[in-house]
């Protein structure tokens, strides 16, 4: 007898566990059916597959029986010459769009350009032109996301923030790190490496700093560590507008060339290789170099010990998670944890190899 749709949509789902677990179908069908013969890690590892898809027959035979298409907009930064930090969640929103599709969502992209706030109104005015039933956001210029999201709740369109929230907004939930303790972990490993002595530099790179919010969230963190320790190092700030290198060179000349420099640096965003490659060019050696993000520019200064610590987030978790919570909410019916903080890691030249997004 020929399988209908329905058996062939969860079979497919079955097939997808058994590839995701890398064990043969039978072996999940053993577990679904808690039958014995499957060892208890591959059972606790096939377990955790089934939690996280929210696997569940019966629904997904419904959702398949409605023939409804759920249409996620993702409205997130483009991978750019100047960062690519962006193809962590991007990459993420894919890994899970290949796990779900068969499930009747389909994804839409609207990227904009991260240092043009007008390139995200003309974006956010698009994903309304579209049908949609649920928005991932990077909430990269908080008061045009402000103005977007107030329109997700007018035309009552869940969505969720990933990378950076927006403080009282009724948000599905927000996957992302916590800012605040990131820059608190930033300043207590500047404390233990060097102490009390010498000048302390922030620097935020952005054309919009004033705007970004986790620039001064990661900043009023860093200052904070201190403050509560009752510390009085030497700290000082540069807020680079002009994010291309030469700029950025220019603009760090004027504080490098002098007698008294910094002895270590803290970068409170992904542009930490700009500065590395300052330093490399211009030959300058200083204590200490601190910056975000796991991409590909960083690691190859890191491995060149010219940064010495990056604090990551698991960029590309932010964006699969970031869809399976809008699935697990729009398709599955069932409730998401509002906020979900990603893990604040410490990378070095020492276990970089080990560290994946």
């Amino acid at each position: 007898m020929k399988k209908n749709n329905h058996q062939k949509s969860i079979h497919s789902g079955v097939k997808e566990i058994a590839k995701m677990a890398n064990v043969s179908i039978a072996t999940v069908d053993r577990v679904l059916h808690n039958r014995a013969g499957v060892a208890p890690s591959t059972k606790r590892r096939i377990h955790r597959i089934i939690k996280e898809l929210d696997y569940k027959p019966n629904i997904i035979a419904s959702r398949l029986a409605s023939r409804k298409v759920f249409h996620f907009a993702v409205l997130i930064p483009a991978v750019s010459d100047e960062t690519d930090f962006w193809q962590g969640p991007l990459n993420g929103v894919i890994r899970a769009e290949k796990t779900i599709k068969e499930y009747g969502v389909k994804i839409d992209f609207y990227f904009f350009d991260i240092s043009n706030r007008n390139s995200f109104v003309e974006q956010s005015h698009k994903v309304f032109n579209n049908n949609v039933d649920g928005v991932l956001l990077a909430p990269s210029f908080i008061n045009e996301a402000k103005i977007f999201t107030e329109e997700c709740r007018k035309n009552k369109v869940p969505y969720v923030l990933i990378d950076s929230n927006i403080p009282h907004e009724e948000n599905l939930c927000y996957i992302g790190p916590h800012l605040f303790r990131s820059g608190l972990l930033g300043a207590q490993l500047v404390n233990l490496m060097l102490g009390e002595e010498g000048e302390i530099l922030i620097v935020n790179i952005a054309h919009e700093v004033d705007d970004h919010n986790y620039l001064l969230e990661i900043e009023q963190g860093f200052r904070s560590y201190f403050s509560y320790r009752d510390l009085h190092p030497d700290i000082h700030k540069i807020d680079l507008r002009q994010t291309d290198y030469a700029s950025i060179a220019k603009s760090l000349d004027k504080i490098f060339r002098t007698k008294d420099t910094p002895i270590a640096v803290f970068v409170t965003n992904s542009r930490v290789n700009i500065v590395a490659r300052y330093f490399e060019e211009a030959k300058i050696e200083i204590e200490l170099l601190i910056g975000f993000d796991f991409i590909n520019k960083n690691i190859e200064y890191l491995k060149k010990g010219i940064i010495d610590v990056l604090i990551c987030h698991k960029s590309e978790e932010q964006g699969y998670k970031g869809i399976m919570a809008l699935y697990q909410h729009l398709v599955l019916e069932e409730t998401v944890e509002n906020i979900h903080f990603m893990p604040i890691d410490i990378i070095t030249s020492e276990n970089c190899e080990f560290y994946s997004n």
